[in-house]
């Protein structure tokens, strides 16, 4: 029986959970928006909340706390300068976790794990996305009419 143990195993030795968490919060914070197992989300959740904590103390103490936890120095800094001051204002419940269905190849439950407020910078990068996308099919498109006019003017 596994009354009153908290927290979530996944399947890993301490040193892969530890690493893989570590790996999740970071993408979090520099991503805003990470698609994973629904049991990961729930598990990387509380820390998140727990890394923007500190954000919003802003002080050196707290900077390294996250260095120490985060596995690179530009999520550190997003962390303190992008993320943290989007919830000066609110009192935790910084992330959601959304469910996106079973994923195919295992059937596993898979679900988004986001930041609150983060819409307009997600959509901005998915506008950005789409666009780099057109353009380079456009670049493709001719191409693919160059090539086939060069193929036209060697066969007459």
């Amino acid at each position: 029986m596994r009354h009153r143990k908290g927290g979530f195993k996944l399947g890993r030795n301490t040193s892969h959970r530890r690493a893989l968490l570590r790996n999740l919060v970071t993408s979090i914070i520099l991503h805003d928006r990470v698609e994973t197992t629904l049991t990961k989300a729930k598990a990387s959740r509380p820390i998140v909340e727990k890394m923007i904590t500190l954000g919003k103390n802003g002080s050196v103490h707290a900077r390294r706390q996250a260095l120490a936890y985060l596995m690179t120095p530009e999520s550190v800094d997003r962390l303190f300068k992008t993320v943290a001051p989007r919830y000066a204002t609110r009192n935790g419940g910084y992330s959601r976790i959304i469910k996106a269905g079973p994923r195919k190849g295992d059937s596993a439950e898979v679900a988004f794990i986001e930041l609150l407020d983060a819409e307009a910078e997600l959509d901005a990068k998915a506008a950005k996305r789409e666009e780099a996308r057109n353009r380079r099919r456009e670049e493709l498109q001719k191409q693919l009419e160059a090539s086939q006019a060069g193929d036209e003017g060697a066969q007459s």
